[in-house]
């Protein structure tokens, strides 16, 4: 769960905020190099966020064409053999003003793209540029490399490493902003760039060296493919979106029969997600765990009658482990993942024995029915202290101290019911 600015964060934005407002006045002061190229891909660009409507919370890209555009743009030398010289300053230019001409119907519609977007794109675009424009103008990188295959793979070497500089911008602000472990976090970032970011990637060198053949007629042959792309992920996205919506469904089986209280999956699911983070779980782990934890009691159902609000932590362990079983049992029914009903199936092992994503949901679980049960306000610094004293047999000492961390920051302390 993100917080409130940190003071990293806010140097981020100042750093790139101040160097957007000297880019667009040196910019404005100086004469504009290729005025048509700097149009063609403002308008490109600020189309590119234009379709970024219908693009979900979370989305890693949701303006692949506007990111390919800005990266083309940075790493353009020539225009139909012809040398544009625009430079840095104008490429950081070009594209955060495009960029938030494009943004306008989206901040309008309160959709737009959060700070930590648009610093990305002026640091992005600038680490691009500047890697770029310098041996491009003195005439070093033609003279190294022509014309042939070599300036292809100059460019693409470019982008990937401005791609790599992006992911490490990115993880650095989640973690400012988090404090979830920083390694995790470069990571998930970095297999994103083997979906969308690797379109985005080969979009951006294809562009650039189009342009320098065959001029601007180029761009919007070029962009097509990468809005098909774009379509193609948002339908996955969205199929994705539909499946653990079932899955949440599915989880709140046991509620509306009366098996457990309100909103315990839910907050033994966000609550086990925010421990998982914090113990260096990726992003598809994350989402197995989270399954699992949604669906962690629906074994419950197949009992004549219902545990005294839901709280199997209080059972004795076979009759944890008997639920645990017919839980995953029901689970492979319902055509989810093998690895959530394997993680339901043993949540009620002995800790030693458990995976990591069963020892966390069983600490979870063991922590909301505790905190939950009661209307004593110390009631969570007690169940957080009854879950200590059991890590000699019932849980496992890291996922304590884990989970003491994330309620410490106050991260899902009371989910309310529902």
């Amino acid at each position: 769960m993100a917080r409130r600015p940190t003071l990293p964060v806010l140097t981020a934005h100042t750093l790139a905020w101040a160097l957007t407002a000297w880019a667009l006045a040196a910019t404005v002061r100086g004469p504009l190099a290729e005025p048509r190229t700097a149009v063609a891909f403002g308008a490109l660009i600020a189309v590119g966020e234009l379709a970024r409507w219908g693009a979900r919370d979370g989305e890693r890209d949701p303006a692949p064409l506007a990111s390919a555009g800005a990266l083309a743009y940075a790493l353009l030398g020539q225009n139909a053999g012809h040398p544009t010289g625009h430079g840095v300053l104008q490429v950081i230019a070009v594209v955060v003003a495009a960029s938030l001409l494009g943004c306008v119907p989206h901040v309008a519609a309160g959709r737009g793209p959060g700070p930590d977007e648009m610093a990305r794109r002026v640091f992005t675009a600038g680490f691009a540029a500047v890697c770029f424009q310098p041996l491009s103008d003195s005439g070093l990188l033609d003279d190294w490399s022509g014309h042939g295959p070599r300036a292809a793979l100059v460019l693409l070497l470019l982008l990937v490493l401005t791609a790599l500089c992006d992911a490490v911008v990115a993880a650095l602000l989640l973690y400012a902003r988090t404090r979830h472990p920083f390694g995790p976090l470069l990571r998930d970032e970095l297999r994103g760039l083997l979906g969308i970011g690797s379109a985005v990637v080969a979009t951006g060198t294809v562009m650039a060296l189009a342009v320098a053949v065959a001029g601007l007629w180029a761009l919007p042959v070029f962009c097509v493919p990468l809005l098909l792309t774009q379509l193609a992920f948002r339908r996955y996205a969205a199929v994705r979106t539909t499946y653990r919506q079932t899955i949440t469904s599915l989880a709140r089986a046991t509620e509306i029969a009366g098996y457990t209280t309100a909103g315990h999956a839910r907050r033994v699911a966000e609550l086990s997600r925010a421990v998982g983070r914090e113990l260096g779980l990726g992003a598809s782990e994350l989402t197995v765990l989270e399954y699992a934890a949604l669906m962690h009691d629906i074994g419950q159902l197949s009992l004549l009658d219902p545990v005294p609000a839901g709280a199997t932590a209080v059972l004795p362990a076979a009759e944890q482990r008997r639920i645990a079983l017919l839980g995953g049992a029901v689970v492979r029914q319902t055509g989810v993942p093998a690895d959530v009903a394997r993680i339901v199936e043993r949540q009620a092992d002995p800790y030693r024995e458990q995976p990591l994503a069963a020892r966390i949901i069983r600490a979870v679980n063991a922590y909301d029915d505790l905190a939950e049960g009661t209307e004593d306000p110390g009631g969570p610094l007690n169940a957080l202290e009854q879950l200590r004293l059991g890590t000699g047999r019932d849980y496992h000492p890291h996922v304590v101290e884990s989970l003491a961390r994330v309620l410490a920051r106050g991260c899902l302390t009371r989910v309310p019911p529902g």
